[in-house]
């Protein structure tokens, strides 16, 4: 697969993409090759399309001389997916940013892929609609990405994530077919279901440029509860009590005792010393039964090391939790000179085996893991603290790693709830993934990108790591 653009290639590039939508130069390409995860490579060349038409024109003619795409939107990933690993071409899709048509009383939204989250839900929400997937960084990362790695937040555990929130989208395949799939309606079992295949599939299968988003009323009213531990056990007990009855909270974020430090340490907010465990519960509804919901919960949280559990008392003061937990991840670059940051997911009532091992790991390798997440979903955002020019601080950080892992698949749980594979997992999907499992992902891979151009050594292993 050649990594360089043939001249003839340059020309064809030309003719497609208007002036000032093509870049070449390596300094400029720079910034193009890395995501939030921090691994890096410098593309050949990066463009900049407005259209469906201009996607599948550069497909075909990269299709034909086996030059590889990676799909970007504006890199918040963590996990190296829009690092073009063999050079070639990034395509960047920020400047498909249209809102194509909103229906209310159909309740969807069509958009292109570099629309941002935050502009959905202000435009959704000037309909009296949100769109549920909701991850820290709405308001920079697209809808693409969203869907490219089935990114969620909070939300999810009563919304559930994109797959459940898009009814369909437009696609273009690694040999330059257009594809539309699924329906404009929330009924429709015509066909396979291969709109839920392109979601979470990194852009190895196809280039989404359209997607048409399912909304869902915006609830009358909310309730945001702190609910604080002194035992870390009792806290993610209280998780399984809390999703075990009927009302399912709209959001339940852990934070474990290295979190907390965090929080007192970049914000206000007081806590009592001996806090080791929050959780942080939001409840929505109707305003008739939020009450009756509410004293629901707070019976449930309850466990015998619970010290306190409030309401928040003003809009203002739930938005200053939510900014407090969004700024977790960020903040934590500030106290350590490298993390290694997973989002495993177990069941939920496996959480306390999953949080007590961890601890435990922080012990034996002698490494800093901080936790925090969606305790609702059994997700959990594991972050190893360490030192990387420290040779044996590293090797025990790749130790603890898979120990982590080991231990998640242990509880039947999986090694991504919605950061993807990227680079940084696909060397341990085997794990998880049996080997015919594999065979018949790489078949469908090879069926929609027969020459594999799309977002090449993602997602799988190489065969002889296997």
């Amino acid at each position: 697969m050649r990594s360089s653009i043939p001249a003839s290639v340059s020309r064809e590039l030309s003719a497609i993409f208007p002036a000032g939508s093509i870049l070449t130069d390596p300094a400029d390409c720079w910034s193009y090759g890395y995501d939030n995860s921090r691994l890096h490579a410098v593309p050949d060349a990066v463009v900049f399309a407005q259209s469906h038409e201009q996607v599948s024109q550069l497909v075909n003619v990269c299709n034909q001389e086996e030059i590889p795409i990676t799909a970007r939107g504006r890199g918040t990933g963590t996990t190296g997916g829009t690092v073009p690993l063999r050079n070639g071409i990034v395509l960047s899709l920020e400047r498909m940013n249209s809102i194509i048509e909103v229906s209310a009383g159909n309740r969807y939204m069509v958009v292109q892929p570099g629309v941002i989250n935050k502009q959905i839900q202000d435009i959704a929400g000037q309909e009296g609609f949100f769109w549920p997937p909701d991850p820290s960084s709405a308001a920079f990362c697209t809808v693409g990405g969203n869907l490219a790695y089935n990114s969620a937040g909070p939300r999810a555990v009563k919304y559930g994530t994109p797959r459940e929130n898009t009814l369909g989208l437009q696609a273009v395949t690694g040999s330059g077919k257009t594809i539309r799939t699924g329906v404009f309606t929330t009924k429709g079992v015509v066909g396979y279901d291969l709109t839920r295949l392109l979601i979470g599939s990194e852009g190895t299968l196809g280039i989404i440029t359209e997607a048409i988003l399912k909304l869902t009323p915006l609830p009358e009213s909310k309730r945001t509860l702190r609910a604080v531990y002194s035992g870390i056990s009792a806290a993610s007990r209280a998780v399984s009590q809390i999703m075990a009855q009927p009302t399912i909270p709209c959001a339940l974020e852990f934070m474990d005792a290295n979190a907390l430090e965090i929080i007192r340490k970049h914000s206000s907010v007081e806590l009592p010393a001996n806090a080791a465990a929050l959780l942080l519960i939001e409840v929505d509804g109707n305003r008739e039964n939020i009450k009756q919901a509410t004293k629901q919960i707070e019976a449930a949280a309850a466990t015998e090391q619970l010290l306190e559990i409030r309401v928040a008392r003003s809009g203002d003061e739930s938005a200053e939790l939510w900014k407090i937990r969004k700024a977790l991840a960020p903040a934590l670059r500030e106290i350590a000179p490298g993390k290694i940051n997973e989002d495993v997911v177990v069941p939920v009532t496996r959480l306390p085996e999953l949080i007590e091992g961890l601890e435990q790991l922080s012990i034996r390798f002698q490494l800093t893991i901080v936790n925090f997440g969606h305790a609702g979903n059994g997700n959990i955002h594991t972050n190893i603290l360490y030192d990387p020019q420290n040779e044996a601080e590293n090797r025990r950080a790749e130790e603890c790693l898979e120990a982590v892992f080991d231990l998640v698949i242990e509880l039947q749980g999986t090694l991504s709830g919605e950061h993807g594979v990227g680079l940084v997992k696909r060397d341990y999907i085997g794990r998880e993934i049996e080997p015919d499992a594999m065979d018949l992902m790489r078949a469908i891979k090879k069926q929609f990108d027969p020459r594999g151009i799309l977002n090449p050594g993602k997602m799988f292993p190489e065969p002889a790591t296997l």
